[in-house]
């Protein structure tokens, strides 16, 4: 419990907002690395999801590489990048950077894929009746059906890179986990503890508003047709409906 109230004095503390390491300025440093490396991660592994669920080619490719790419230890591999690219300044960004891109496009890729396999086969055949084509399948239909998934990807890699951008400081780069690498030596665990309490903090919030954003990325359509069958169907009519649709399907 000491620890606890010395953290959060030491995190409400006036001097937290001046000097040399202002928590301000790290976590400015930290949001930044979190936001170019999930912003370069989508780049890669959204539109290579998309084609992925839409044509179904090389799906098991994709999971295999997702699984490794999970398995990979944080640390080990910033170390590896950094001195594989450098220890200049600018290296070791874009050692850190990469590191960050490689362990967040597993979820991305993941929510991408999924997303766009889970949308119902007779819906798709529904637009392909009416003369779409596959571009406009892919646009009209399967995305705007699978964006919550997507977003649910997108939140599981912010929150990968949140918690593994705090190892950016061990190699000189800032970010909040800067008070950890330099409590540790000095035995300074009121610092060591506000920092990590300020990391999941954002972490939470970050949480938060995906959360929101997920929400409300379902389309108007399918959580209507949600809430009307929860409202309306009973636990055993469900199951015989689904039942009678898995016949049908098989």
């Amino acid at each position: 419990m000491n620890f606890l109230s010395e953290a959060l004095q030491w995190l409400f503390s006036p001097d937290r907002l001046e000097g040399s390491n202002p928590i301000p300025v790290r976590l400015e440093e930290h949001l930044f690395y979190t936001f170019i490396s999930v912003v370069i991660a989508a780049i890669i592994a959204i539109p290579l999801g998309f084609f992925i669920g839409h044509t179904g080619k090389g799906r098991d490719f994709a999971v295999g590489l997702s699984g490794a790419a999970r398995a990979l230890p944080s640390f080990g591999l910033i170390l590896f990048l950094v001195l594989l690219i450098g220890v200049a300044q600018v290296q070791l960004q874009l050692a850190a950077i990469t590191a960050f891109v490689l362990l967040a496009i597993p979820s991305i890729l993941a929510g991408a894929y999924a997303g766009i396999e889970a949308v119902d086969r007779r819906v798709i055949d529904a637009a392909r009746a009416v003369g779409m084509t596959e571009w406009q399948i892919l646009w009209k239909v399967e995305v705007p059906i699978g964006l919550p998934l997507l977003i649910g990807g997108l939140r599981a890699a912010t929150l990968q890179v949140v918690a593994t951008a705090t190892l950016a400081a061990y190699v000189g780069l800032g970010g909040l986990g800067i008070y950890i690498f330099r409590g540790l030596p000095l035995q300074r665990y009121d610092e060591m503890l506000g920092s990590a309490l300020l990391i999941a903090a954002l972490a939470l919030a970050l949480d938060g508003i995906f959360a929101l954003i997920q929400q409300f990325a379902i389309p108007r359509g399918v959580s209507a047709g949600r809430a009307k069958d929860i409202r309306t169907s009973s636990p055993r009519r469900r199951v015989v409906a689904a039942k009678t649709a898995q016949e049908r399907r098989g």
